[in-house]
């Protein structure tokens, strides 16, 4: 299954490459992740838990960054095992163009399942993979732009995100 979408972001292109190549940005941005660890030489190590359809499990795998030309583009590449719910690999190319209103963030995202995750069917597992990168990109968004409404700013301040993240 393949995808491709763009999203603006209203940082300078080294905010949005640094925070694509921080583990703790990884790990709040990437839906499920419980554990990201490593770096963008070396590759992460992560554990992710989802539910696809009626198949709920956790994957432990790797990120590896490859095509990394700073801060223009690269690539994530990433696998992980789910025991028997059985397995995911994919990888996005990803692009980062400067414009006036910032970074134009560029994506193409091609995703493969395995074991009882294929058995459920295109349909439901192509639905997921394009919610699970429209839930990455939008949460790496709000992390480098900062919360959009009150509360959300509030909760960020106390926590400090952004400063943090990719500190």
């Amino acid at each position: 299954m393949k995808m491709s979408d763009e999203k603006q972001i209203n940082a300078d292109r080294e905010t949005v490459w640094n925070a694509l190549t921080s583990p703790d940005v990884l790990q709040e941005c990437v839906p499920g992740a419980q554990d990201v660890t490593g770096s963008p030489e070396e590759g992460f190590e992560a554990t992710v838990t989802q539910k696809v359809g009626p198949v709920k499990a956790t994957f432990k795998g790797t990120v590896t960054f490859s095509e990394m030309e700073k801060p223009e583009k690269l690539t994530l590449t990433g696998e992980g095992k789910g025991g028997a719910a059985g397995f995911a690999k994919g990888s996005a190319a990803v692009t980062l163009t400067e414009n006036e209103g910032g970074t134009l963030l560029s994506y193409d995202v091609e995703a493969k399942v395995g074991g009882k995750l294929a058995q459920l069917g295109s349909r439901i597992v192509d639905g997921f993979a394009k919610k699970m990168a429209d839930q990455f990109f939008t949460r790496l968004e709000e992390v480098i732009e900062g919360p959009k409404d009150e509360d959300e700013e509030a909760e960020a301040e106390k926590k400090g995100w952004l400063k943090w993240l990719i500190s």
